[in-house]
């Protein structure tokens, strides 16, 4: 933003000191000059003022009083001059040491501009206005940086999590080039699985982009009805591996994306149904309000997870050799698609691993006013 120069705040405060000490001096001087009124004052600081000063002073002031403030005006010039001198350098120091710790802020500042978030101010002292200043601007440097380093790290992972159905691709059009009399529908199938695992993970990605960007327009959303839609898109796929779906609970309004929200509990049921036992597993989904907070769980059967793998199963990419199915892996996209869901609903993501084994997760969003 362009803006038209003016004063540092280091001079404004020296002339805010200087301006309180001769306002003080002029109070302190009338007090004096009403104090006295009644005595004869000494004529010992005469010398200093030039009687033509003194009597243009003193015609200012009518009857009895004129002689007063002739005998008090060369003491009052005198004070009011050093007071200016004094307000004025002392003024100079004082603001230049009080404002030390606004110019390490904006050092700081600067550094950051060009691209430096590893630095942190770190202000020594007592707590005041300027050190929550630069405790509040190292915790935003601190969050930054973990943002930077937690988006480089994922497109490293993107970029290598679509380079290799691209690389198998290349593999199986020139293995079909140099043996010609090889079987085209065994190659057709292949590529077939490999380019729907391609489209899977780029619709993810444009799917956690969107959920990250927060692009959609807040509308009320009953998680209770977001269950029952997903519930009935994935009973197929559970009745399938023989697993059973068990939906619970009460109308649980809430206030976000509809699509995005349906997105989420689809993601949470397609986990519990993929990580679950062989046959004869369970899956329950329940949804309440809690606290003010619109809640939805996803518990499943399965094998036991420790808290390790569980700490790690939010990472993009990171999804855990304990829990990968060879039928159908994933894109390793599925709750990291959850959680950044959640986050743009403002909500909470908790996932806990189940004594008896299995994974149970529970989202917490802002419950729509009732």
């Amino acid at each position: 933003m362009d803006r038209a120069p003016g004063l540092s705040v280091r001079l404004k405060l020296t002339l805010s000191y200087a301006g309180f000490l001769m306002l003080a001096g002029t109070l302190m001087l009338a007090a004096a000059w009403f104090a006295g009124r009644q005595r004869q004052t000494s004529d010992l600081l005469l010398r200093y003022v030039p009687k033509g000063v003194i009597s243009a002073v003193g015609r200012l002031v009518p009857g009895n009083d004129s002689f007063l403030l002739r005998e008090l005006a060369p003491a009052a010039t005198i004070v009011l001059v050093f007071l200016l001198v004094f307000g004025l350098l002392g003024g100079w120091l004082l603001a230049g040491r009080m404002l030390a710790p606004l110019t390490r802020i904006t050092d700081a500042t600067r550094r950051a501009a060009t691209g430096s978030l590893s630095h942190r101010i770190e202000l020594p002292g007592r707590s005041d206005e300027f050190r929550e200043l630069a405790d509040a601007f190292d915790a935003m440097l601190a969050r930054l940086e973990a943002q930077v380093a937690e988006q480089q790290r994922f497109a490293a992972n993107a970029s290598h999590e679509l380079r290799t159905p691209l690389a198998i691709t290349q593999t199986l059009l020139e293995v079909a080039r140099n043996d010609p009399n090889r079987d085209t529908g065994e190659l057709v199938d292949r590529l077939h699985t490999v380019n729907t695992r391609a489209i899977d993970l780029t619709e993810a990605l444009l799917m956690l982009s969107r959920a990250d960007q927060r692009s959609f327009t807040p509308e009320d959303v009953d998680l209770s009805l977001v269950a029952e839609e997903a519930t009935e898109t994935l009973l197929p796929l559970a009745e399938k591996r023989g697993l059973a779906i068990e939906t619970t609970g009460d109308m649980a309004p809430a206030i976000g994306s509809h699509a995005l929200l349906l997105q989420l509990a689809t993601n949470l049921l397609q986990n519990a149904i993929i990580h679950n036992l062989p046959e004869h597993g369970t899956v329950w989904v329940t949804t309440s309000v809690e606290g003010g907070a619109a809640v939805l769980t996803v518990a499943n059967t399965g094998e036991k997870i420790t808290p390790r793998l569980v700490a790690t199963l939010e990472e993009p990419f990171l999804r855990g050799t304990e829990r990968v199915r060879a039928d159908r892996a994933g894109v390793g996209l599925g709750l990291a698609i959850v959680r950044s869901i959640t986050e743009a609903h403002d909500g909470t993501l908790s996932l806990a691993p189940r004594a008896e084994g299995g994974l149970c997760v529970t989202v917490r969003l802002p419950a729509a006013p009732s």
